[in-house]
């Protein structure tokens, strides 16, 4: 099969690209390994979704499933239950090897999008001792068994982080009749959103427990025990502060990894702050052809800011694949793809990560999104953006938190910004 784009990820930010690419004319194909397309908003069962991108409070289904009708009136072709096991780079597009139950098959595609989504990280990656007994799951897992499978998956449990997840589990898993006796964050303030904070906790009378974290679990077939103990700035264990808890279940929240392997084979660059690709504006990283959104690019707290990037890089890998626009010419060699016309925002120390990281000169407009996340918690600041001392945006936020990403719309089209201008971006805190 020989199309124009073809998007990896049939999660929300693959949903939105696929049907901004195949609005844009080009002949577009979607791959999900899954059976079922909405990636992990299908066990999404809450509310919350939507408000920003809908105007209203939809669940993760709901909110996907808008998406998903849309497609089916689209002509994008999707690939179900195929995994795309190699990518290859030609001289005038890619390759790619699609692994199915129909066997092995291939196809070439002018640019890609990556919307692979992320991982949960595991109790192995966050230094959890002992044996491996069964109860030991991540809040991923544990929501598929609950939503989907209509499973309980422990009886007495203990929570490990306080990332969205695990919040939202630790209500689920009472409102399922399972006793979860407390959820312990590492450190000293909380992961997720304080909506999540209030509503899954607090509405609850579930108890949060900061500075303290799981070391050991205990048990052999089936988890008997875990040892909480409290911890310093520094995430070493405070000696005489063990603890041992007795429970059936360790729910795991402790962040998320964006899934970029493939990328990587592809020669990436990948930003070592956000984990996922750099980037310019139109998602276009620093291959030529290629573009990333969602997740994968980075870690979101919203699906609507999911679906954004999705939409603009789909659209912008369409009109690479058809030379039209900024991108007019060939998609890979002949284009400001090639890196030929780039900018780079640059952030202080006070950031935790920024993206886009820089700027295709010759596709600036009035309105560009700006992502970032501020690096701890902080009370009233002004966040600035210059360039050869000229004030390009400023916004003073009564609070910062890092769980909470930040969105702003920056005018970069008049600033007169050519290759290797720099933007500044500096965040102080306002006493």
């Amino acid at each position: 099969m020989i199309c124009d784009v073809a998007v990896i990820g049939g999660g929300p930010a693959g949903l939105a690209a696929a049907l901004a690419s195949g609005g844009a004319g080009a002949k577009t194909l979607l791959i999900e390994r899954e059976g079922r397309l909405g990636g992990i908003l299908k066990q999404c069962i809450h509310d919350g979704f939507g408000v920003i991108r809908f105007g209203q409070k939809l669940s993760g289904p709901e909110y996907s499933q808008r998406d998903i009708d849309e497609l089916g009136k689209s002509s994008v072709e999707r690939r179900l239950l195929t995994f795309v096991s190699r990518v290859h780079r030609e001289e005038e597009g890619f390759t790619l090897t699609l692994s199915s139950g129909e066997g092995m098959d291939r196809v070439r595609a002018k640019t890609l999008v990556l919307a692979t989504g992320c991982r949960e990280r595991t109790a192995r990656q966050v230094s959890i001792h002992g044996t491996r007994p069964a109860g030991v799951i991540t809040a991923g897992a544990a929501q598929y068994y609950t939503n989907i499978l209509g499973r309980l998956p422990c009886r007495r449990c203990v929570i490990l982080g306080s990332g969205d997840i695990g919040l939202i589990m630790a209500r689920r898993l009472t409102l399922e009749g399972a006793e979860v006796i407390g959820v312990y964050e590492a450190k000293s303030t909380p992961s997720g959103l304080s909506r999540n904070i209030v509503q899954c906790l607090g509405d609850f009378n579930i108890p949060l427990h900061v500075g303290k974290t799981v070391t050991r679990v205990f048990g052999r077939k089936r988890l008997e025990a875990v040892e909480i103990a409290s911890v310093d700035e520094a995430m070493k264990v405070l000696p005489g502060t063990e603890e041992r808890i007795s429970c059936d279940g360790l729910v795991l929240s402790v962040g998320l990894i964006p899934e970029n392997e493939l990328a990587e084979t592809l020669g990436v660059i990948l930003d070592g702050a956000a984990r996922g690709p750099l980037c310019d504006q139109t998602y276009m990283t620093s291959v030529p052809g290629i573009f990333c959104c969602g997740n994968a690019l980075l870690v979101n707290d919203l699906a609507d800011y999911v679906s954004e990037t999705g939409r603009a890089a789909g659209q912008n890998a369409a009109l690479a694949a058809l030379g039209k626009g900024a991108f007019g010419g060939p998609a890979v060699s002949g284009s400001p793809v090639a890196g030929d016309c780039l900018a780079a925002l640059r952030a202080d120390s006070n950031f935790l990560c920024l993206v886009p990281q820089r700027l295709n000169t010759e596709a600036l407009e009035k309105e560009t999104a700006v992502f970032f996340r501020t690096k701890r918690e902080r009370g009233k600041s002004l966040v600035r953006a210059e360039s050869e001392g000229r004030e390009l945006f400023s916004r003073t936020y009564n609070q910062l938190r890092p769980p909470e990403m930040e969105r702003v719309i920056i005018d970069f089209s008049s600033a007169g910004l050519k290759k290797g201008s720099e933007v500044q971006f500096t965040l102080e805190e306002k006493i």
